[in-house]
């Protein structure tokens, strides 16, 4: 018989040895953090060159200057150079000028929720590490924001990797019944869902942070079920939903960032969805994996439906992420996908791109950058793609609601 194999940590389990590697990774962690964001630091955003404001807005840099000139809409920074420049919060304070000034075009620039618009629910999801769902979750939310929209930020993965994004270090800045947990969990200590709806630095967007405390309800949930058999209004999967329901006058679209699993959290998650973006890399083996991923969501939506609830999807579409539109291989399965998919897969990739992954080691989307920064041209190859695939899932909300054919 083999022995078996002892981990070299002198003073107790591998429990410890574990514990221990992991206790040191945070710490490093944590010290490089402070390096790039202080403590007393408060992550911020760049302003807005008015060339920029003007392709985000939609209308002509000359026609901001002569706004600006004429006194009307909010008052940009004028540089030492004379280069006039919008925080994001008064890039909304435009859109609703211009909403009120140009009445036929308020939809344009002002597409926030009307009277009987439905919450937009959007989850994204995929069973396959590695598929950007968490890339894809943080630059839609934002690109949202940039547009005018009220956005929800839910990171419902306990790794809350979205969370990082967005300046927090989980294991120490989200304290206890402080992530979606602390609003769907089954016991007394339940929190109304606003108290786990912060405001994040990125105008426009709120969010709901994650760490591993998520877990507890995977492990919560089963118990509960054994112990509350037949009481129907407190089933598992309509608990997301119920909170997100609680705050729905505040925000157009809530966007949740599923975890790499298909259990109690992301059966919630696509019970409260109203569309769902299915990411998927193109490789077979992770087209293979996105398979399985369909299959055992089928079963697992029929038994809820079967358990009364209500899947009301607007849309199911699937994103092709990290795609190298060079590598002939990657291009034959985008083909495929195409072609077993049809319209149901978006005609935008999201491009594999360094400018993304250098930008995400100081925990930055590249909105946040200015093109200089990571070198001009990489940087518009890498926001041409990402606003093509926002400017679609943007396009699939206003079809929802009525706006477009």
């Amino acid at each position: 018989m083999a022995t078996p194999v002892r981990l070299g940590f002198q003073n107790g389990s591998t429990a410890a040895w574990i514990s221990q590697r992991a206790e040191a990774l945070s710490a490093r962690l944590r010290a490089v953090g402070e390096l790039a964001f202080p403590p007393s630091a408060q992550k911020s955003l760049r302003s807005f060159t008015s060339g920029e404001v003007a392709e985000i807005v939609g209308v002509s840099d000359g026609y901001l200057r002569q706004l600006s000139l004429d006194g009307l809409g909010p008052t940009p920074d004028i540089g030492a150079s004379g280069r006039r420049s919008y925080t994001l919060t008064q890039i909304n304070e435009l859109r609703a000028f211009l909403a009120s000034s140009r009445p036929k075009e308020s939809l344009k620039f002002w597409p926030r929720r009307r009277p009987g618009d439905k919450l937009q629910v959007l989850t994204v999801a995929n069973f396959k590490g590695g598929s950007a769902k968490t890339t894809t979750s943080l630059y839609l939310a934002q690109g949202l924001a940039l547009q005018g929209f009220r956005v929800l930020a839910i990171d419902l993965d306990p790794q809350a990797s979205l969370s990082s994004m967005f300046g927090y270090q989980p294991e120490f800045d989200i304290p206890e019944n402080a992530t979606l947990y602390g609003a769907i969990r089954y016991d007394e200590r339940r929190v109304p869902m606003k108290d786990v709806v912060r405001q994040s630095y990125f105008s426009g967007i709120s969010i709901v942070p994650g760490n591993l405390e998520l877990m507890e309800f995977e492990h919560q949930t089963p118990r509960h079920m054994l112990n509350n058999r037949g009481a129907a209004e407190d089933l598992f999967f309509r608990r997301v939903a119920a909170a997100i329901e609680q705050v729905e006058a505040d925000f157009d679209v809530v966007v949740i960032d599923c975890p790499p699993q298909l259990g109690f959290l992301t059966m919630g998650a696509l019970n409260a969805a109203t569309g769902m973006i299915v990411t998927v890399h193109p490789q077979m083996v992770d087209v293979a994996s996105m398979s399985q991923f369909l299959l055992m969501t089928s079963d697992l939506l029929t038994v809820i439906e079967e358990a009364g609830g209500a899947l009301e999807f607007d849309f199911m579409k699937f994103l092709i992420t990290r795609h190298d539109p060079r590598d002939v291989p990657e291009q034959e399965i985008v083909g495929l996908l195409r072609d077993i998919f049809g319209a149901d897969v978006l005609a935008a990739t999201a491009w594999k791109s360094t400018a993304i992954a250098n930008a995400g080691l100081t925990k930055q989307s590249l909105y946040e950058l200015s093109r200089g920064s990571v070198g001009r041209s990489v940087y518009d190859r890498a926001m041409e793609s990402v606003n093509a695939v926002n400017r679609e899932v943007i396009e699939q909300i206003a079809r929802v609601w009525g706006r477009v054919p």
